[in-house]
């Protein structure tokens, strides 16, 4: 089984039933300002269509971006017209990125006028998940600034169906998840420190959604060795794991990605 048609799971308790894998499109929007090892040119309108369609034929129906990710929104509208059904749409609150550089803003105001410029930009009438862009600081974002009360509101009024954060604390993570309903962390082959946020996970059924999966492990592992499989044996090994976020453009390592995740998944199964 070459595809992840079959392995769709609950995100938490939320309602939404996800691929195992989900497509990150920073790189549809933004080529200055990210950390990426070699240079990229941002796919056309054309690139993108087929890269989504291959993403949906192979399983994937999670797709993840931000209003820091450059033009990705106002492409993804137009991109993904009648197919809203098809996908669960990420989106986050806080970050902006404008001129090269990043500011952020957790307020209720600004939160409310992120969310109805992503609806409007992603031409949908509500946002499957939106999370909250951390600056690092999660702990301070999520008690002292109304982000969280506000993104509840929002879910209330049918806008948003789930919130979480995208953070970079333990700290933070547990209590996005205790008042929340989901938890973007970053777990790979590197770096385990937010291991306890899964472990709460699970405890709590909430939904994980990890970042930076395939950072840059290769260099601990033994020649021979696949990286992507390597990765993807410690992820999906951990069961609060609900999804992956992959940001490839290359339409080979998302096929790769996917058949590798498929693999993975369907040995611990049995």
């Amino acid at each position: 089984m070459n595809n992840l048609h079959s392995l769709h799971r609950p995100l938490g308790s939320t309602g939404l039933m996800v691929s195992p894998l989900g497509l990150g499109t920073v790189k549809l929007g933004r080529d200055q300002g990210v950390k990426y090892p070699s240079g990229f040119t941002i796919p056309d309108d054309v690139e993108a269509r087929q890269l989504l369609a291959l993403a949906r034929d192979l399983g994937i129906n999670l797709i993840d971006t931000a209003p820091a990710y450059g033009r990705s929104e106002e492409r993804l509208g137009p991109l993904l017209r009648g197919q809203r059904q098809d996908w669960v749409i990420v989106s986050k609150v806080g970050e902006e990125f404008e001129g090269g550089l990043s500011r952020f803003d957790f307020s209720p105001e600004h939160t409310r006028f992120s969310v109805e410029r992503s609806l409007k930009r992603l031409e949908t009438d509500f946002i499957d998940l939106v999370l909250v862009h951390s600056d690092g600081n999660d702990l301070a974002i999520l008690r002292d600034s109304g982000v969280y009360e506000t993104l509840a509101e929002l879910r209330q009024a049918g806008k948003i169906r789930a919130f979480g954060l995208s953070g970079k604390t333990v700290d933070g993570g547990l209590l996005a998840l205790e008042q929340g309903d989901c938890a973007m962390v970053t777990y790979n082959l590197n770096e385990q420190g937010e291991k306890p946020v899964l472990d709460f996970a699970v405890q709590q059924n909430k939904g994980i959604l990890i970042k930076k999966g395939l950072a840059s492990g290769h260099a601990c592992l033994d020649a021979g060795v696949d990286p992507v499989r390597a990765s993807f044996e410690l992820i999906f090994g951990h069961p609060g794991v609900t999804s992956a976020i992959i940001g490839t453009i290359n339409p080979l390592h998302l096929s790769h990605n996917v058949a590798t995740a498929a693999a993975v998944i369907g040995a611990h199964r049995h």
